[in-house]
């Protein structure tokens, strides 16, 4: 397995471009299933998840190539196939397929999804959004199967706005007949791109970005070319970095409009924030302790957690992390606490001590967030640390340590 060796108390300094958005790539890769024919998408980040997603589209007879950052996918010989479980398992967005597979065959068989262990995603909310429509849905041995005669527009309301489970009703209604309309959606920017996607192929959606999104239903949705936006998360990650070791770090290519929330937070942690019209520039001295509470977009983004969480263990003073999404979102405390972090978990918060210096230690990722974070706190150490099960940052990391690198971190990924 490999590792990441970082040597620490080295400040970041530079500038990075964001890549796109893994979040958004994935629900846009399943919708292409909803067309036939070849459909262009810009701005794919080379991740783990991305090359699962290929795999699985691969198996209903999509053929897709890679040049740079460009997927072309050719889904003219797409054929409805049971997904091995193995590859379910691997990557909890492959329940984005049940949308699509059920808007264009009517039916659906997928195995329970996996993902990181972050605690339990369940997909009740996606189910019943599906038989909202007009789906019957029969779960049994470790299955899920959908079908329906037909899809009919109806009125969907989310007792919680899921970002998966608008998305998968968004990409099942679409060729529904009548009208959707989806009440306490889910507000996030990679919705919103996945309603631009879908008009582009001929679809009627209206109102992503807002708590109610309307879909007319269409009889076909062609192929379509689309860029996809830049990864909010990532650069969040690396603000947030360049905080943490006092640098000066720009983030190129991302809307500020994303991450109004974190560069919120950042100011009241002492950092200067410079916003443009594509970038967002930190420069960082001294931090001082806040509170945070993870909520739904435009909230602070749970995903961010845990990287605020290692800046927050070397802030002056003492600071409260409240995680509302996720109620098993704090296994990499253990780890930082191996660095020499003073963090109490009680329930869903974690009451954060700050302390003067982190000291490098062996640790290990146990999910793609909570890997990123450690890497953020090892470059802020004392000495060499190593943090092991790194597949976990390329899920969602495109060629992270090229980028510290880039910004001048002491980090080499080795066995």
């Amino acid at each position: 397995m490999e590792k990441f060796i970082v040597k620490g108390e080295v400040r970041l300094n530079g500038s990075i471009r964001c890549s796109g958005a893994k979040n958004a790539t994935l629900p846009i890769m399943a919708a292409t299933l909803l067309c036939s024919g070849l459909c262009i998408i810009h701005n794919v980040p080379q991740l783990k998840d991305i090359k699962v997603m290929q795999d699985i589209l691969s198996l209903f007879g999509v053929t897709i190539k890679r040049e740079a950052s460009t997927l072309i996918m050719d889904t003219s010989n797409i054929r409805v196939s049971d997904i091995p479980e193995h590859l379910m398992r691997e990557m909890r967005a492959s329940i984005f397929l049940m949308g699509p597979l059920l808007g264009r065959f009517k039916k659906v068989r997928l195995s329970y999804p996996g993902g990181c262990a972050i605690g339990p995603r369940p997909i009740d909310l996606h189910l019943k959004a599906l038989t909202r429509i007009g789906a019957k849905v029969r779960e049994s041995f470790g299955y899920i199967e959908a079908e329906a005669e037909k899809l009919v527009g109806n009125e969907i309301h989310f007792d919680f706005p899921s970002v998966g489970a608008t998305e998968n009703a968004m990409m099942a209604a679409v060729l529904a007949e009548g009208t959707t309309m989806i009440r306490n959606a889910a507000r996030e920017p990679e919705i919103t791109d996945l309603q631009n996607f879908l008009n582009k192929m001929g679809a009627r959606i209206k109102g992503a970005g807002t708590d109610t999104i309307t879909i007319e239903g269409v009889s076909r949705l062609n192929p379509a070319e689309h860029q996809i936006i830049p990864d909010r998360i990532e650069a969040g990650t690396f603000l947030l970095a360049g905080a943490m070791t006092r640098g000066d770090v720009t983030i190129e290519n991302i809307s500020p409009d994303f991450l109004f929330s974190v560069t919120n937070k950042i100011q009241e942690i002492g950092a200067d924030i410079t916003l443009g019209p594509n970038f967002i520039r930190i420069k960082a001295d001294e931090i001082r302790a806040t509170d945070v509470k993870t909520l739904p977009h435009p909230g602070f983004p749970t995903d961010l957690q845990a990287p605020i969480l290692s800046l927050l263990s070397i802030a002056k003073g003492t600071s409260i992390v409240t995680e509302t999404i996720f109620e098993n979102r704090f296994k990499h405390v253990d780890e930082l606490t191996r660095m020499g972090a003073k963090i109490k978990v009680e329930g869903r918060s974690a009451i954060v001590r700050g302390v003067a210096n982190l000291t490098g230690a062996v640790v290990a990722a146990t999910d793609l967030r909570a890997g990123g974070a450690l890497v953020l706190a090892a470059l802020a150490a004392e000495g060499i640390s190593e943090i092991e099960n790194v597949h976990y940052i390329d899920r969602g990391y495109e060629h992270f340590e090229r980028k510290l690198q880039s910004l001048g971190a002491d980090i080499l990924r080795c066995q």
